[in-house]
């Protein structure tokens, strides 16, 4: 098993970056396909960016390609997502998960979740 911890969450204004941070512990991180979801008030969580686990694939949603960038170090046993050039409709509160060997853009491929960090972007 694998316990995550989010962080890295915050009020940025439209234009701004942030780099969320996703801590691993009770496994190391590298075994596991990792991906990132968001869930902003009434809608549903859905996929922002994922990376297997060799981290040599990785992909994104449509909305934040060429924004957002998914990394991972294996020293720290850590996952990051750098977000830039924030726009307000990227607000939500920002998961990390880890699943199977292979990233995915669904929910249900992912058996480890952290609690969220909330990201709010102002216009």
């Amino acid at each position: 098993q694998v316990q995550l911890v989010e962080s890295g969450g915050g009020l940025v204004q439209a234009g701004g970056s942030l780099r969320l941070s996703c801590a691993a512990s009770g496994s190391t991180l590298r075994s596991y396909a990792m991906g990132w979801f968001r869930q902003a008030p009434g809608k549903e969580r859905e996929f922002v960016a994922a990376m297997d686990w060799s981290a040599s694939n990785t992909f994104y949603a449509d909305s934040v390609k060429g924004r957002f960038t998914i990394s991972r170090d294996n020293a720290k046993n850590t996952g990051y997502l750098q977000m830039n050039s924030l726009k307000p409709e990227d607000t939500a509160v920002y998961y990390c998960a880890a699943g199977t060997w292979v990233a995915s853009s669904s929910v249900h491929d992912y058996h480890y979740w952290g609690q969220g960090t909330q990201v709010t972007v102002s216009s």
